[in-house]
C-alpha cells in the first residue's frame, strides 16, 4: 500500500483541503473512496463532505499497482523498441511517475496503456519539464542488466557566454528549507557535470553535457552555481523572458542491449523552442 500523510492548517471541508491545500487531483480521490480504509482523519474513516480542523492528520491510503492506470489518450513518441525494452522521447511538461498532482498524464500512464501486462520499470527519470529520452526496461531482468549501461547526453541552453569546456565538481545537498531545491553544499554529495560549449553566444550558449554523477537537479544546480542558469530554469534564477520551461533535453542515450550485448544509441533532435533561442544568439 501507498501512503500519504497530510497535516491540515486550516477549517475547510474535507474535499476542499485535499484539492486546494494538499494538491490531491480528483482522480486520485474518486479512487481512495473505493479503497478501504482509503481515507482517514486522526485514525478515523472520514467522507469528503466533512468538515476538517487544524492540527488533523489526514493519511491517504491506495494500492501501488493501481497508480499507473493506463491512459490511451497519451502519445509519446518511441524512438526505439524491443522485446526487453522501450526508449520514450518524453515531451516537456510530462512527469515520469505519477504524484498526487499528477495522477494520468504521466509517461507511466502512456506505458500501462501501450503495454498493459507490463510493469513499468524506468531506469533513467528525467524532471516533468526536461524533455528528451527516457528507456523503460519490460521485464526484471532487462532492469538489473540496464542500470550500469547507460551513458546519458543532455544539451542546455544556459544564459550568458560560455566558450570551450570545462569540469563542475561541487556537491550537492537538498535545501533545509525545501523538499524540492537542491544547493551547492560541503555536506552534500559528490556531484560532477563535464560539459563543452558547442555555440557560445551573449545572452545564451548551447552545451553538451555528460553527467559523471546523477544527483538530483545536477545540471540546473550545477550551472546556477557558476553563474549560468538554465535558461527558462526559474527556480535556480534563470531567466523566463524566452523560453518559459527549463532549456534541458536528454538528446542521445546509449545501452548494451540486455540479450545480445549490442551497444545501441538512440537519438532526438534538440526541441524547437531552445532551438530558437539559441538561433537568436545569430
Amino acid at each position: 500500500m501507498g501512503k500519504i500523510v497530510l497535516e491540515v492548517s486550516r477549517q475547510a471541508k474535507l474535499a476542499d483541503f485535499l484539492i486546494k491545500d494538499a494538491g490531491v487531483s480528483k482522480r486520485l480521490i474518486s479512487r481512495l473512496k473505493r479503497t478501504e480504509n482509503g481515507i482517514t482523519r486522526n485514525g478515523s474513516l472520514i467522507r469528503t463532505i466533512d468538515i476538517v480542523e487544524a492540527g488533523d492528520t489526514i493519511v491517504l491510503q491506495f494500492e501501488d499497482t493501481k497508480i499507473l492506470e493506463p491512459n490511451p489518450g497519451l502519445n509519446v513518441p518511441i524512438a526505439f523498441e524491443n522485446e526487453n525494452l522501450a526508449v520514450f522521447d518524453k515531451p516537456v511538461g510530462m512527469p515520469v511517475h505519477p504524484s498526487i498532482k499528477h495522477q494520468g498524464d504521466t509517461l507511466g500512464n502512456f506505458f500501462a496503456a501501450k503495454y498493459p501486462d507490463v510493469t513499468f520499470r524506468p531506469i533513467n527519470r528525467l524532471d516533468r519539464d526536461t524533455s528528451g529520452l527516457c528507456i523503460a526496461a519490460k521485464n526484471a531482468f532487462a532492469a538489473a542488466a540496464l542500470q550500469n549501461s547507460i551513458r546519458k547526453v543532455y544539451y542546455a541552453a544556459v544564459t550568458g557566454y560560455i566558450d570551450g569546456g570545462g569540469t563542475i565538481d561541487a556537491p550537492i545537498a537538498r535545501e533545509k528549507e525545501s523538499i524540492i531545491k537542491r544547493i551547492v553544499s560541503e555536506d552534500g554529495q559528490r556531484a560532477v557535470t563535464h560539459y563543452k560549449a558547442i555555440k557560445a553566444g551573449i545572452k545564451y550558449s548551447l552545451l553538451k553535457i555528460d553527467l559523471e554523477t546523477g544527483r538530483t537537479h545536477q545540471i540546473r544546480v550545477h550551472f546556477a552555481y557558476i553563474g549560468h542558469p538554465l535558461a527558462g530554469d526559474d527556480l535556480y534564477g534563470g531567466s523566463t523572458a524566452d523560453i518559459d520551461c527549463q532549456a534541458l533535453h536528454c538528446g542521445s542515450l546509449s545501452f548494451i542491449e540486455p540479450l545480445t550485448g549490442e551497444e545501441i544509441t538512440v537519438g532526438s533532435p534538440l526541441r524547437e523552442d531552445i532551438q530558437k533561442i539559441i538561433n537568436k544568439e545569430g
